[in-house]
């Protein structure tokens, strides 16, 4: 299978970048450097040296691959957390869920690529849940100030034409993000993220999944049910 990913060279794109090729599909990776461009060509993907602003731009990129399927992995993060700066990074994330992702769509639609996969996140839910109660499902409402969440969504999930999937990760844990442990509700360990990915390729209808580890603070049941998502899932060496 032919996968464009968009996003390869981030901490989940680069694990997945690893599960696909392993899994015999051939990968497309967008990246804006030079430098993560010669990353990815050592774990097996082609660069495509694209930015997601460029709507013109990420079509034609788009077209010259001829992708069965489009997965979405792209944010606009800081490797460390910097409190001065963490809202404008916050807020730059959230633009690039927007605009990206409209794009993103837009190249599949000009494309005639039906399936994509797009990552959003697992605790954006509208405030309220108390401890105690059962863990929130997918239907629970999204927090209204996550603007950037749900354009995203109803983009991937809501566009004539698209089979889209949206895998809700819990807050990441592991090899490059901010903590090498869980250190909060609904945690994730990047591998098991990325193995999601993965099993959405083939697994799984049209809509939202939650994937996190079972801690009492989301379900991740529809996914193990429909997607076989395993949580203690890692790369091995």
């Amino acid at each position: 299978m032919k996968v464009f990913l968009a996003g390869a060279a981030g901490v989940v794109g680069r694990r997945l970048t690893i599960l696909l090729r392993r899994a015999g599909h051939e990968v497309a990776g967008t990246t804006r450097s030079e430098a993560k461009a010669a990353a990815l060509r050592a774990i097996g993907a082609v660069p495509v040296l694209v930015d997601a602003y460029d709507a013109d731009k990420l079509k034609l990129a788009v077209y010259a691959v001829q992708p069965d399927v489009i997965i979405h992995q792209l944010t606009d993060l800081p490797q460390t957390i910097d409190p001065n700066t963490l809202q404008s990074a916050l807020a730059a994330n959230a633009r690039l869920r927007i605009t990206g992702t409209r794009n993103l769509i837009d190249a599949a639609l000009t494309n005639n690529v039906r399936r994509v996969i797009a990552q959003s996140i697992a605790f954006a839910y509208a405030p309220g849940h108390a401890q105690g109660q059962p863990p929130l499902t997918e239907d629970h409402p999204i927090d209204p100030a996550q603007r950037g969440v749900i354009a995203l969504e109803r983009a991937v999930t809501q566009t004539p034409g698209i089979d889209g999937i949206v895998l809700r990760y819990g807050r990441f844990y592991g090899p490059g993000t901010w903590t090498e442990v869980p250190n909060s509700t609904g945690p994730l360990h990047v591998d098991a993220a990325a193995q999601a990915a993965l099993l959405a390729l083939t697994k799984g209808k049209p809509g939202i999944y939650n994937i996190a580890e079972d801690d009492g603070a989301v379900s991740s049941e529809k996914a193990k049910r429909d997607l076989d998502f395993d949580a203690s899932f890692r790369i091995e060496p």
